[in-house]
């Protein structure tokens, strides 16, 4: 416990915690509450007495909803590898201030990967087992794995270092994203069909993932969007996924596929195609509203999918859970995905040099 207190005080003199706010007080806060964190972490695996930790990496959210399902998918965790103590992070930055501000009324606070590894090292847990909970292997995945491998070289606080003895031996293992491989989008595209069959036999099912600019197509996973919409039309041709970031698959290229299919009117369910239903989920997909669409620029990003549908000949339906849009997390036979990649998640080195998706 020394050695953590000792390593807690270099970590508040350095102070190297990235926020959007620079006030010096919010950072002092923010490491003062991540300290307190690190300490419950020594004391849970001195309780516990247990060797094994998983770490799941969210994006992040500030919505009361994505809070829920990422509470029940911890959940889901602990039930699924009793013999581990489960941990959860945001690696966004922004999504980490903004949940402890309240942005949707309820406030949590969540820290980075690398406080939360760091306390994890501290701890002296033998087996480590980091999870992604993105969808596809993209910019955010490379963000976790840059942060795995960081903790793993023990690159992260100057003069603060953890016990080198200690790296030599850990086992970190690194959990693929749901869609990592082509196997996987054929699983996923049953368990959608599954779910969604009815609905497609009604009308048009599109999908809204995020995806990434082209520039910061990490590993090249844009092609999972493509492939899954492959995927699910072999089980109906109603099916859609089009993304809000991924050039050439916006709401507009979709409504285009449609069209070239003969669908130019009808209902459109719309579901997000990201691991929880946040901002995206309820603006860019779901608003409602004249805040969410501009005549003058039918196909601007700030319109929504149900307005741009609904302004374009069709009727977009939005199936909501207790009043939210849901995510992927949200349904169990595709958390399962996740929990699978866990269970079979390589060592981090094996990991690294299989992450690029097939053409």
């Amino acid at each position: 416990m020394k050695k953590i207190k000792i390593f807690l005080m270099m970590l508040l003199a350095v102070l190297s915690f990235t926020a959007c706010d620079d006030d010096d007080d919010s950072k002092q806060s923010i490491i003062s509450e991540y300290s307190m964190n690190d300490q419950q972490v020594a004391a849970q695996k001195a309780k516990s007495g247990k060797d094994k930790a998983v770490l799941l990496v969210a994006f992040g959210s500030t919505w009361t909803n994505a809070f829920a399902a990422f509470d029940d998918t911890k959940k889901a965790y602990e039930d699924a590898f009793p013999d581990a103590d489960v941990y959860f992070c945001f690696s966004s930055d922004i999504c980490i201030n903004r949940a402890s501000a309240g942005e949707h009324g309820e406030s949590r606070n969540y820290y980075e990967p690398r406080y939360l590894l760091h306390a994890i090292g501290a701890a002296k847990y033998k087996t480590v087992y980091v999870q992604s909970l993105q969808v596809i292997p993209g910019e955010e995945f490379a963000n976790v794995v840059a942060a795995v491998k960081k903790f793993a070289n023990n690159g992260y606080v100057k003069d603060a270092h953890l016990d080198d003895e200690y790296l030599k031996t850990v086992e970190i293992h690194l959990g693929m994203p749901l869609l990592n491989d082509l196997d996987e989008v054929d699983d996923v595209a049953k368990l959608l069909n599954d779910l969604y069959q009815d609905e497609a036999a009604q009308g048009v099912v599109a999908f809204m993932g995020h995806g990434n600019p082209d520039n910061y197509d990490s590993f090249k996973a844009n092609i999972r969007y493509t492939q899954l919409e492959k995927a699910l039309q072999t089980y109906s041709k109603n099916y859609y996924v089009g993304t809000v970031d991924m050039k050439d698959n916006y709401k507009q290229n979709v409504m285009a596929r449609m069209q070239n299919n003969n669908i130019t009117s009808g209902k459109v369910y719309l579901h997000a195609l990201m691991s929880i239903a946040g901002d995206h989920a309820h603006n860019d997909m779901a608003g409602e509203g004249n805040d969410y669409w501009d005549a003058s620029e039918p196909t601007s990003e700030d319109n929504s999918w149900f307005e741009f549908f609904n302004h374009n000949g069709f009727t977009s339906v939005v199936p909501q859970t207790n009043g939210n849009p849901l995510g992927l997390l949200e349904l169990p036979t595709i958390r399962q995905i996740w929990i699978n990649h866990t269970k079979n998640a390589e060592l981090l080195e094996d990991a690294y040099h299989s992450m690029y998706p097939e053409e």
